[in-house]
């Protein structure tokens, strides 16, 4: 089945068939932007599955698999019979062209990188571009002979048939990338696909968004409590916000002090939650537990899936306590689930989220758990947080990851080592706030590493821990760059933690981007 927000999808959607390309996120973004839904569903998904969800418009993604190869991954072809436009990408327009009988060949000139296309004729989907348009290409494969029913619209240089359209069954492809920005008017290509030829409106934004999700939450709650584990940071808290509109007391948030948390942050999340926004809130402090548990674990998916089952037993511990509990809530996001499992195209998975480990997932199976932002990308969460009324230091709060400084700690986690990394990243932070750098920021924070270094400090020799510091600047996490800061910044940052922060003689910067890297260093 395909799954939802809870009560955030409109009626009116864009399907995106996902064949594993690099950019298939970067379609449903820029058709969001434009106000009207998109959800990313793996191209294999069953018809009938894809026929209950009504949708105004499919789009076929780009993916890294060649046509030409043996069982290369392939569309049911039924979806062109359901009488919706439908637009092909890149892989997506091979797709196309293969279900209705053309020829695709492997092509020794392959095209990657920007490039030019002639456009040919009038067509909707081109409409407003110039003869010759800039685009992105990212494909070896070419089409070499048109189905009956296409006819091509543009051209490039090493690919005579780089854009095709059957305008009686509304059966678009192109082979460039319009939802990358080296395109140069792929947005335009994008408008002219929803709008011109699918006729939808741009009625999807954080208002439809509130009112359509906390109307499904009160029918899908009725009068049941919900348990949502509450950690302070935005996502969670956006999620407490949305939920305490729909079923108000009703609502039992848990914050639980993993042990692993920010120097300071249960005594910042009770006064926030309990005094500033007058929530349920029950705090626990399993700090002992979840360190037990930890002791001697080194292996990051391990640490992930740990901390991941403690949560979910205290909150089923919690709840007893409450008397009743029907609904478990979580702040889940849009690329916590792509990276975390591949069910959604031909990817592998990247990471473990720890909102997806084995007795969550039996929850989510069971229909009892509620994840009103699972299809919301982070800066969509953000601006729900401002039609929720979020006071802005949690909304531009930086992203901190579930399992806290558990993954922020390269091997086994302890006290000490705990204690030094507290402290570390609190420097980091207060030097970024006063450089005034903090909401230029996707995200900065210090990691530990497990390596010493030989130093020298008052005269003498040293053999202490090294601390990474890793800055990145994102718009979804979905990709990142790391975050140029000024040298007298780094210097500040780094003469204070080897000053003030016992055990450390030696700081390093992170310069590497996402890909290939990951943000969070395990």
């Amino acid at each position: 089945m395909i799954e939802h927000v809870h009560g955030g999808v409109p009626a009116q959607k864009v399907i995106v068939l996902d064949f594993g390309s690099q950019y298939t996120q970067l379609i449903a973004r820029r058709i969001r932007e434009q106000h009207v839904y998109a959800e990313i569903v793996p191209y294999h998904q069953p018809l009938e599955d894809i026929v209950r969800e009504k949708p105004s418009a499919i789009i076929l993604s780009g993916g890294p698999s060649s046509l030409c190869e043996e069982n290369a991954p392939r569309v049911n072809s039924g979806i062109f019979s359901l009488g919706v436009p439908v637009l092909g990408i890149c892989y997506g327009l091979y797709v196309i062209v293969d279900a209705f009988g053309g020829e695709i060949r492997g092509s020794s000139e392959k095209e990657y990188g920007r490039a030019t296309v002639n456009i040919r004729g009038a067509s909707p989907l081109l409409k407003g571009l110039k003869k010759r348009e800039t685009v992105w290409m990212s494909h070896g494969d070419k089409v070499v002979a048109l189905p009956a029913g296409f006819k091509v619209i543009a051209s490039s240089e090493n690919a005579d048939i780089a854009a095709i359209e059957n305008r009686e069954n509304k059966i678009y492809g192109v082979q460039f990338h319009p939802e990358v920005h080296h395109t140069e008017h792929g947005v335009e290509v994008l408008r002219n696909f929803i709008f011109g030829i699918c006729g939808l409106k741009p009625s999807w934004n954080m208002k439809s968004f509130i009112s359509s999700s906390v109307a499904a939450i009160r029918e899908e709650v009725g009068s049941g409590t919900v348990l949502l584990g509450l950690s302070g940071g935005v996502d969670s808290s956006v999620t407490a916000m949305l939920l305490q509109q729909a079923v108000g007391d009703r609502l039992y948030c848990v914050f639980v002090n993993n042990g692993v948390l920010r120097k300071n942050e249960s005594e910042k999340v009770i006064a926030r939650f309990r005094e500033h926004l007058r929530i349920n809130l029950i705090y626990v402090d399993a700090s002992d537990r979840f360190l037990r548990k930890l002791k001697g674990v080194d292996d990051p998916e391990k640490k992930r899936q740990i901390i991941g089952r403690e949560f979910i037993k205290v909150f089923m511990e919690e709840a007893r306590k409450i008397g009743r509990f029907d609904f478990l809530a979580q702040g889940t996001l849009y690329p916590d689930v792509i990276e975390s499992v591949s069910t959604r195209g031909p990817s592998d998975t990247i990471k473990s989220h720890h909102n997806r480990v084995p007795e969550v997932l039996k929850l989510i199976k069971s229909g009892n758990v509620i994840e009103p932002l699972k299809e919301l990308f982070k800066d969509e969460v953000r601006q729900l947080g401002m039609e929720l009324g979020m006071p802005d230091e949690l909304i531009y709060r930086h992203p901190f990851p579930g399992p806290g400084l558990a993954i922020r700690i390269v091997g086994e986690i302890t006290k000490e080592r705990i204690a030094i990394l507290q402290e570390a990243d609190e420097i980091v932070l207060d030097e970024i706030r006063k450089a005034g750098l903090y909401r230029n920021l996707w995200q900065i924070f210090a990691v530990f590493l497990p390596v010493r270094s030989v130093g020298v400090m008052g005269d003498k020799r040293t053999y202490e821990n090294v601390i990474a510091v890793r800055g990145v600047n994102s718009v979804d996490a979905m990709t990142a760059d790391w975050a140029y800061l000024p040298e007298d910044v780094l210097r500040t940052i780094s003469n204070r933690i080897i000053n003030e922060v016992r055990g450390v003689n030696r700081v390093v910067y992170d310069i590497s981007s996402k890909p290939p890297s990951t943000i969070e260093w395990e």
